[in-house]
């Protein structure tokens, strides 16, 4: 690694983001079937600033928590969360960090918009769909308990995400 600066980089944004998804877990309201976090604000600035690289952290804290580091919400950890309800939601960060790595490439600021947009989206789809069969729901009320309450504060958090992002070199 010495002498390599873009993989030193790599691999402190790795540590940072992995971190930073893990502290937004810790702040959250309790909700039912699925609190309100930040983390998917980490996730999208994951992809916001490393771009299709942002896999890599987002794939490792849900391993991690898979394996019983206690990251996901409230501290709660092991393979028992991704299969509970909220287990769609964190495999949909994977899926949407790459989406908005994707976009992040490019420069156009309407391609990163839709590219955070389509983010949110696919989390929503991960999380209602794993909702729908977790809890043996269909997809009205699955989705009236998984994804409305959460449209507001995911909008600020995606519009944090890209003016965070946007100001940073």
């Amino acid at each position: 690694m010495f002498g390599n600066p873009v993989r030193s980089r790599l691999i402190a944004h790795t540590a940072a983001f992995i971190g930073l998804i893990a502290i937004g877990s810790w702040i959250s309201i309790p909700c039912i079937p699925v609190p309100f976090t930040l983390q998917t604000l980490f996730v999208l600035l994951a992809g916001a600033v490393m771009k299709r690289y942002a896999v890599i952290p987002v794939f490792l804290y849900v391993l991690l928590g898979a394996l019983g580091l206690p990251l996901f919400h409230n501290g709660l950890a092991g393979i028992g969360v991704l299969l509970g309800p909220t287990g769609g939601y964190l495999i949909g960060f994977v899926a949407a960090v790459l989406v908005t790595g994707l976009s992040y490439e490019h420069s156009s600021r309407p391609v990163r918009v839709c590219g955070l947009a389509l983010a949110t989206i696919l989390i929503y789809a991960c999380g209602v769909a794993w909702l729908m069969y977790s809890l043996d729901r269909e997809l009205i009320p699955a989705f009236m308990a998984g994804a409305l309450p959460f449209i507001i504060g995911d909008t600020i958090k995606a519009a944090a995400a890209y003016v965070i992002a946007d100001r940073l070199p």
